[in-house]
């Protein structure tokens, strides 16, 4: 038995959980490529015009996947940090069985629809028995790839502060949902101009969720989705840290074009930036909006020199 694995929305959060847990447990995985134009452009094709550029770039690489595997793996996860999740993690399974009915497509998934570590467990349990393992096994591979995850993001978070502290470039806290930072066609683009233009980017989605989540209420005390929360929180935590914000969205999000928003009426003592990627993979627009950007972020700091 091989699982498919498409390389876009969760996995960019749990990429080293999954493949840990599939590692220990014995199961054969392959992983869609890195998203480019091609996939981009079926995903698209496949979608309707109101889903968001994540969801296309989800369906472009199951149809990548389809042939090179028995069972595409595409979990159902209702909460993160134990805050609401944005609807479309809870409706992709439905989602991709009618894009690909035709296809007979072939899900392996678990479906988290509780808060907390026991839940996640219980979902992987019921999956780890689909797949015919024993209960040993399960747990034994579970326990791993959460120790696994763990040891990633903490590792991460550190290796951010030290960036943070010891950079004297321009220090550009890039704030994006893992799914658009980590991908390829959305994020890289975005870091790689900000490097060309002498400045450190910070990825807010890498700081420690629970520390930034304690510290979300400073800019809302309302906000529902968790993955917003953790951004948010990384504003209100690490904004004294940074030259300025520039903030990555995709269209047509709902949830971050609400919370855009509110970021921009309430964070006023940085330059903040808002770009949004659709399917179009030209970039010199972005440039040149980036390199506006980065001008009035060196005009700033020689005021405050001068």
């Amino acid at each position: 038995m091989k699982i498919g694995i498409p390389r876009a929305l969760l996995y960019y959060k749990y990429e080293k959980f999954w493949t840990t847990f599939f590692d220990q447990a014995g199961i054969e995985y392959v992983l869609s490529p890195v998203t480019t134009k091609d996939i981009v452009t079926r995903g698209e094709s496949l979608a309707i015009d109101e889903a968001c550029l994540p969801t296309k770039i989800l369906l472009g690489h199951i149809d990548w996947l389809i042939d090179k595997c028995d069972y595409v793996f595409l979990p159902r996860v209702e909460y993160a940090y134990r805050a609401q999740m944005c609807t479309k993690f809870l409706a992709q399974i439905d989602l991709v069985r009618n894009t690909f009915r035709d296809r007979k497509i072939q899900l392996l998934f678990y479906n988290c629809f509780k808060k907390g570590p026991r839940a996640e467990f219980k979902a992987f349990k019921k999956m780890g028995k689909f797949l015919g393992l024993k209960n040993a096994v399960i747990k034994d591979a579970y326990t791993k790839a959460r120790q696994a995850q763990q040891y990633f993001e903490m590792f991460r978070s550190q290796h951010q502060l030290e960036v943070l502290k010891e950079t004297k470039k321009n220090k550009v806290l890039v704030v994006a949902h893992a799914y658009n930072i980590g991908d390829k066609f959305i994020g890289e683009p975005i870091l790689r101009t900000l490097r060309q233009l002498n400045c450190e980017p910070i990825l807010a989605e890498y700081f420690d969720a629970y520390e930034c989540i304690h510290q979300a209420h400073e800019i809302s005390k309302t906000l529902p989705w968790g993955y917003n929360q953790h951004l948010v929180g990384a504003i209100a935590k690490y904004r004294d840290d940074v030259d300025g914000i520039v903030i990555l969205t995709t269209f047509p999000c709902g949830p971050d074009s609400m919370v855009n928003e509110m970021i921009t009426r309430k964070v006023k003592d940085k330059p903040i930036l808002v770009l949004t990627m659709d399917t179009q993979d030209g970039t010199a627009g972005l440039e040149t909006r980036l390199e506006s950007y980065v001008d009035i972020l060196n005009f700033k700091k020689e005021h405050r020199n001068g």
